[in-house]
C-alpha cells in the first residue's frame, strides 16, 4: 500500500493570494500547498481521499509519472469546500464508469444540494457520474473489496470523518478525538494528522495539538498535513520535530 500527496495545505492553500510573508514568499517547493487531499494505492486499486478545488492541477502534476486510470471510490472527510470543491473534475474519471463516492448521509446530502445537475434523472450530457455510498461512521466498510475503518473526529463543533485502512489512518482537519475512537487507532504504521499552526485555533489543532495525539497513538510514523502559511518554513520546523514525525508535502509518496 502507498499513499501519495496531492495536497497538504489548508483552505486557502500556501501561498495565500496577496500574502508576502516567508512562507508564501518561499523558494522552497516544499512551502507550496495545494489543498489537502491524497491518493491511495491498496492492491493494485486506486482511492481518492477528498477531492478539493485543486484536483484537476493535482492530477495533471500525479499523472506525469503516474498512468491514467480508473479511481476505485473516493473518501471523504467532510462538506467543506477545500475538501469537496473538485468533485466536478471527476468526470475526466468517468469515462471508466460511474465513480464511486464514499460519504456519512450529511455530507452526500450536501454534496447533492451543491450539484443537482449531477443527480438529476435526465442529465445534461458530460456532467460527472458520481455513485453516492452512504457510510456508518461507526460501523467498518468495503471500498471495492478494501475494508475501510471510519474514525469520528471533531472539527470544531461539526463531526467529521478520518479513515483506518490497514495499518495507515487519515485524520484531516480534527480540533478533538472523542475518547472512544482511540481504540480504533491502535498498532498504526503511519498516521496522517492535520497540524494547521502553532496558535491556538477554534477548529483544527495546532502543531503541539497533533504532537500529543502522536504521543498518546505511537505510530511507527507520522506525517503531518493540512499545514497554513502560519505554520512555518517546511526545513527549519523539520528540525523541531521527533525521528518518527514528518511535515508531508505536496507529490511525497509513502509505503506503509
Amino acid at each position: 500500500m502507498n499513499l501519495r500527496f496531492l495536497g497538504t495545505g489548508t483552505s486557502t492553500g500556501n501561498p495565500e493570494i496577496g500574502c508576502k510573508c516567508l512562507v508564501c514568499t518561499s523558494k522552497d517547493p516544499r512551502d507550496w500547498r495545494f489543498r489537502s487531499s491524497s491518493l491511495l494505492n491498496v492492491n493494485g486499486k486506486q482511492f481518492l481521499i477528498d477531492c478539493g478545488p485543486d484536483f484537476r492541477m493535482q492530477m495533471l502534476r500525479a499523472l506525469e509519472t503516474l498512468p491514467f486510470k480508473k479511481i476505485d471510490g473516493v473518501l471523504l472527510t467532510h462538506e467543506h469546500y477545500d475538501h469537496v470543491g473538485g468533485l466536478d473534475d471527476l468526470r475526466s474519471y468517468c469515462r471508466f464508469g460511474p465513480v464511486d463516492i464514499y460519504a456519512e448521509n450529511s455530507v452526500v446530502n450536501a454534496i447533492k444540494t451543491r450539484m443537482p445537475y449531477a443527480f438529476r434523472e435526465h442529465k445534461y450530457p458530460g456532467v460527472p457520474n458520481l455513485r453516492m455510498n452512504v457510510i456508518d461512521p461507526s460501523r467498518s466498510f468495503l471500498m471495492d473489496g478494501v475494508s475501510v475503518l471510519p474514525i469520528r473526529l471533531m472539527h470544531g463543533q461539526l463531526p467529521i470523518v478520518g479513515y483506518r485502512i490497514g495499518a495507515l489512518a487519515y485524520l484531516t482537519d480534527l480540533k478533538t478525538i472523542p475518547e472512544e475512537e482511540y481504540t480504533k487507532l491502535q498498532d498504526l504504521d503511519v498516521l496522517v494528522i492535520n497540524a494547521l499552526r502553532e496558535k491556538e485555533h477554534l477548529s483544527h489543532q495546532t502543531v503541539e495539538d497533533a504532537l500529543e495525539n502522536i504521543k498518546r497513538i505511537k505510530p511507527a510514523r507520522a506525517y503531518f498535513i493540512h499545514m497554513s502559511h502560519a505554520f512555518g518554513l517546511h526545513e527549519e520546523m523539520q528540525k523541531l520535530l521527533p525521528e518518527n514525525v514528518f511535515i508531508a508535502y505536496d507529490g511525497l509518496e509513502i509505503y506503509v
